[in-house]
């Protein structure tokens, strides 16, 4: 999240523990500063929530000028830092599949030309959401948004998953991680991505995000032997984009 006030001082010692990692750019278009004037999306100075976002995309009310810029200047917040193109790009609230959004992140990508990245399709059928029987509805609600975003990206020869999961009730306590983890890497599909919220959580991210207290979880779980135990006996790796 380039938008982010730390992003210039801990992207470089992000750099320098990625290793193999896929390091790429979080679009944000909602509840942050964006890094420029948005006299029409953002006239307070402070980006709009994500149910404003989705009506005004759906009802096709989005600035998209406005919006083009803003991902220009993330996209040159990134490289300032890390010295090359993200290797991936999705958006933080998954704005990057909207429509309005999508049409002007294609179009700022193809026209910035160099390595294309590969991007995340929230997009996934229904019979898997409902095999896999978690917050299904939810899983269904975010696919329904990202399938024209799927296939305008394809249709533009951008590189993508095939099969997302990971999308639960984070309000919901007392849910074993290895249950729900163990769900999300089933019924997968030929090129999967497991969406996942692991971090430090303080009262720095307090002020800024509502996902806390579940991120301190989940990076626990993930680094667990629990968490090894699971991918074994669903027989997966986790791997970045280019192996799979």
């Amino acid at each position: 999240m380039t938008v982010c006030p730390y992003w210039p001082e801990e992207g470089p010692a992000l750099a320098a523990a990625a290793g193999d990692a896929d390091i790429g750019l979080h679009l944000t278009l909602t509840d942050q500063a964006p890094l420029g004037a948005m006299p029409e999306f953002a006239p307070s100075g402070r980006l709009p929530p994500i149910g404003k976002v989705v009506r005004a995309g759906l009802l096709g009310r989005l600035p998209t000028a406005e919006i083009e810029a803003e991902i220009e200047r993330q996209l040159e917040a990134f490289v300032a830092i890390w010295k090359r193109p993200p290797a991936h790009v999705d958006g933080h609230h998954h704005v990057h599949q909207l429509p309005g959004v999508r049409g002007a992140l294609l179009s700022v990508l193809s026209r910035r030309g160099g390595p294309r990245p590969y991007l995340r399709s929230c997009h996934e059928p229904l019979s898997r959401a409902l095999a896999r029987g978690v917050a299904w509805k939810k899983a269904l609600v975010i696919s329904a948004l990202g399938a024209g975003f799927a296939r305008t990206a394809a249709a533009e020869g951008f590189a993508m998953n095939d099969g997302f999961s990971g999308a639960y009730d984070l309000g919901v306590g007392g849910q074993p991680l290895a249950d729900l983890f163990a769900r999300f890497v089933a019924h997968l599909g030929p090129r999967p991505l497991m969406m996942c919220h692991p971090g430090y959580s303080d009262t720095t991210l307090a002020g800024l995000d509502s996902m806390t207290a579940q991120r301190d979880a989940e990076l626990a779980f993930l680094a667990s032997d629990e968490w090894s135990k699971v991918l074994a006996a669903a027989g997966c790796v986790v791997a970045p984009f280019k192996a799979i």
